[in-house]
């Protein structure tokens, strides 16, 4: 196949991550309805969700750097190849084993795949363009998420088949973005031309408190993930009083476009200020869903939805072009791997423990202990965004008046 353009490069690896995004979100609109023709609990709803994280997590400590050696497209391919045969396996699921199994490839796929687009989109941007590389790859997320809402919702809502057809759906998409994927240039100048090993994620000595504000800024989006995308048509069902599957998906839906609205946004701002408001829109998120629930209001939820979107927006970009911009280069993929890993490993501690307390207790005391619980999440990622920046702020300064006393010297 002929090889893609620059432009097209940069598009495709896009696309993948709105694929890994999809995938993620894709059973999304199902999970009522597993519950209801299946009988699952809350509880297996959110292992069925967490097997996604679970499988994901040692998949980034051990190829998190696998594209740095055999190149962005080869690792990407591999990533598409897995979530194929994990969307396959809900096509043809008949019981709950078959669902964990398939997320568990789902896992594997986005794995393999989310980080190396990431970095792609960097790689194919202009010189200086990190910034909008972050925004664009925030946006195709939330596309990616917004496909997964709208297309489950109407299909399981309108379509025949409605434990099955979105994932058919999904195989073919998966399928026309693997096409393209193989005109991608098969290495790029700033991958690491040593063979490959296996090895612990590698974060540079002097970047680690870097490390730690980004990668924070990325769990507190992946923590509003595990209570929007497991829950979230359960709350809009139960609590909001919505019957349609395509209305709770448009609802859920604001949620993907206000990322998208809110990445725009977040190219303009500094990056500490994007972490800030990130945190801020966070914990307003989550309360906003109790209120859901102590209201019983479409509206409230509707609020929920968006203030979680633009919550997750600055929480993602923010950490993602902190990740991309201060990573030595021939680090770079293994330093978002390692933000990845944090993001995922929150998720899949977070969303079980929130289903069993749902499955115990009951939605409403779920969402209350969930509040409380990521807000401690959100407010860590404040304060070391406020920490991170201040110290370089200090930095910046001493190292100019090192190199004007060089400068003199020489």
């Amino acid at each position: 196949m002929r090889s893609l353009s620059e432009r097209a490069s940069f598009w495709t690896a896009g696309a993948v991550v709105a694929l890994a995004l999809w995938t993620s979100a894709c059973p999304t609109m199902i999970y009522p309805l597993y519950q209801t023709d299946w009988g699952v609990t809350s509880t297996t709803v959110a292992w069925i969700f967490a097997a996604y994280p679970i499988a994901l997590i040692p998949v980034l400590v051990v190829f998190g750097d696998l594209s740095d050696h055999i190149g962005r497209r080869a690792a990407m391919l591999l990533g598409l190849a897995a979530e194929l045969v994990g969307v396959l396996l809900f096509v043809l699921a008949r019981d709950v084993t078959w669902l964990l199994i398939g997320r568990a490839f789902m896992g594997l796929g986005v794995g393999l795949s989310l980080s190396p687009a990431s970095v792609a989109m960097v790689e194919f941007s202009a010189p200086g363009a990190e910034k909008r590389a972050g925004a664009i790859g925030t946006a195709v997320s939330a596309f990616g998420i917004a496909l997964a809402m709208l297309v489950g919702g109407g299909l399981s809502e309108y379509a025949p088949y409605p434990l099955r057809l979105t994932f058919v759906v999904l195989a073919v998409v998966i399928l026309v973005v693997a096409f393209f994927a193989l005109g991608l240039p098969r290495h790029t100048p700033d991958e690491d031309s040593s063979r490959w090993r296996i090895r612990a994620i590698v974060i540079p000595r002097g970047n680690r408190g870097i490390f730690a504000a980004g990668s924070i800024a990325f769990a507190s989006s992946f923590v509003l993930g595990s209570l929007v995308l497991p829950l979230g048509a359960k709350i809009a069902h139960q609590l909001a009083g919505s019957d349609n599957a395509l209305v709770t998906g448009a609802l859920l839906s604001v949620f993907a476009l206000s990322i998208a609205a809110t990445a725009l946004l977040a190219k303009r701002l500094d990056i500490w200020t994007t972490v800030i408001f990130g945190a801020v829109f966070s914990a307003g998120a989550v309360w906003l869903f109790v209120v859901t629930g102590v209201t019983h209001s479409v509206v409230v939820f509707f609020l929920a939805s968006a203030c979680a979107g633009i919550g997750y927006a600055f929480d993602f970009a923010g950490g993602l072009t902190i990740l991309n911009r201060y990573a030595a280069a021939h680090h770079r993929a293994s330093m978002v791997s390692g933000g990845y890993l944090v993001g995922y490993l929150s998720q899949g501690i977070g969303a079980p423990a929130l289903g069993a307390i749902v499955t115990a207790r009951g939605l409403m005391t779920g969402l209350f202990t969930g509040a409380i619980a990521f807000s401690v999440v959100f407010a860590v990622s404040l304060v070391g965004a406020l920490t991170v920046s201040r110290s370089l702020r200090h930095a910046v300064p001493a190292e100019r008046s090192l190199e004007t006393a060089a400068a003199e010297q020489g």
